[in-house]
């Protein structure tokens, strides 16, 4: 699906996901990635669900994001109480979801100029 959203100049959108895939200011990723409103980690995370660790998670808290929407592939799985423990003890709010659903909600959160990052699972 092509997503279209007004975005201020040098922000990062989602412009696009399907199946195994998602676009970023229409640059195609097929693995994990982190994305945030000003930069994009393309070497993020784990390959796939069941290798998610604490330390994905730890990583976030340096940038201090206000949420963190946690995008668990095509469908939604929750992640253990250990894993998620790092961001509890940042204080930095969890949202989990699957991609499509993380993709469009980071759109709506970083126009309104609010410090997220979508953490995305793409396996």
């Amino acid at each position: 699906m092509k997503l279209h959203l007004s975005r201020a100049a040098g922000t990062h959108a989602f412009s696009a996901y399907g199946a195994g895939y998602v676009a970023v200011n229409g640059v195609r990723y097929e693995r994990s990635l982190l994305v945030l409103p000003d930069r994009v980690v393309a070497d993020w995370g784990p390959e796939a669900f069941d290798a998610l660790a604490a330390e994905h998670l730890a990583a976030l808290v340096g940038l201090a994001p206000e949420v963190v929407l946690l995008g668990t592939g095509a469908s939604l799985r929750f992640p253990r109480a250990e894993i998620v423990r790092p961001l509890v003890e940042g204080r930095i709010g969890l949202e989990v979801m699957d991609v499509q659903a993380a993709c469009r909600t980071f759109n709506f959160l970083a126009a309104e100029g609010r410090k997220v990052a979508a953490a995305l699972v793409l396996a």
